[in-house]
This record gives structure tokens, sequence and C-alpha cells, in this order.
């Protein structure tokens, strides 16, 4: 395979505001909520990688690191960074504005989405150009692979 073959992955970037239907009595915002707005921003950027329709199959390696609460706004980044042969890892990370251009991270996670053809069949993804500023993402993503990966093999030996 010639460098002509693989594909950079772009950043994507989403911005929401946390309304009050989605937050608890104490105006912390519901973490499935959040969750949903990162596994968007996760397809886009799978989306926009792969040039094909996916689907999240899994979350992996989840931290909530710090709580959003009502009427923050919400900085939302995912970029591919490990692939399989029809899968891709991606890390997505949210932050909390605060102010004169400054954010801080508050939640990470890496989904993992599988790209699809029209027939919804697992199809293959583009190979992926690893940019030296990239090592240690990929490097967290093969770990967090492979914990994964044994972690569904234990849970299926249970009977």
């Amino acid at each position: 395979m010639s460098n002509d073959d693989l594909v950079t992955a772009e950043s994507i970037e989403n911005w929401s505001m946390v309304f009050p239907n989605q937050a608890n009595p104490n105006g912390n915002m519901f973490g499935g909520d959040l969750l949903a707005i990162m596994d968007t921003t996760a397809a886009m950027a799978a989306k926009r990688y792969s040039q094909r329709q996916v689907s999240t199959v899994s979350v992996e390696a989840v931290h909530f690191a710090k709580p959003f609460m009502v009427g923050d706004n919400i900085k939302v980044t995912a970029k591919v960074v490990l692939v399989g042969t029809s899968s891709m890892m991606v890390k997505t990370l949210a932050f909390k504005d605060i102010g004169q251009n400054q954010v801080e991270q508050c939640v990470s996670a890496y989904f993992n989405l599988v790209a699809f053809d029209e027939d919804r069949v697992p199809t293959a993804v583009p190979k992926l150009r690893l940019l030296k500023e990239n090592n240690a993402d990929y490097q967290r993503a093969l770990v967090i692979k492979e914990s994964a990966q044994t972690r569904h093999k234990q849970l299926q030996a249970v009977k």
C-alpha cells in the first residue's frame, strides 16, 4: 500500500448548549444526553473519514471528569484515531466554554463505529495516515481496543 492510499483524519467540532430539560434538579447535565451529542459528533467524524454511512458499535473508556451545568456551552471534538477493516475508533472530547476563547476538558470517550454499504453490510474503510502528533492517541486507542476485546471474550465465557 502506498502513502497515496492512506487517508488523514480530520478533527470535527460541534457546539451545543445545555438546556434545563437535559439536566437533573441540581442543574447537572444528564450523562446520556451528553453521550448522545458526543456520539453524533463521532459519527460525523467517522462518516467524513470513511465516506460511508456508519453506525456506533460500542463506547469505551468514558470518563466524566467535570459536570456540565444548565446554560453551559459545550464544544465536542472527534477524530478517527484507529481503523480496522470496517471499523473506526474515534477519540471524542467534550469541553466547557469558560469564556475569553478558553475551554476546559470535562469528558472523554472512544466511540467504535462501523462503516456499511447501501445493503447495510460492513464495508472496508481506508487505511489511516498516522501523523506524528497523533501517535499517542493511536497508542491509547490500541490499549483500549485490546482491553475491550479481552472484556468481550470474558463476558462471552460467562454462561
